[in-house]
């Protein structure tokens, strides 16, 4: 028997915007294929994260997992950081 609670959407993403205590923009991009023209789209969303620590900087790659609602704005939260921003 599967347990539903342990089961959780994420998502991974590019931190850009951190002007918000306690929370970061992510944006969120996905390539799909046009259903007539078999191109390569890019879709992009941005979505408010709560970043308890504060630790995201803009441009760092991280994980985002969906939580309860936390604001009007906020039902995601950052579970883990996967890559820092390249320093050039």
């Amino acid at each position: 028997m599967m347990n539903n609670e342990n089961i959780k959407r994420s998502l991974s993403g590019k931190v850009v915007n951190k002007k918000m205590n306690k929370t970061v923009t992510i944006l969120i991009e996905r390539r799909l294929k046009h259903s007539l023209y078999e191109k390569f789209i890019t879709r992009s969303k941005k979505y408010q994260v709560h970043d308890e620590e504060n630790n995201s900087e803009i441009g760092d790659i991280v994980l985002i997992e969906e939580c309860r609602p936390i604001s009007k704005t906020k039902n995601w939260k950052v579970k883990e950081l996967i890559a820092k921003k390249k320093n050039d």
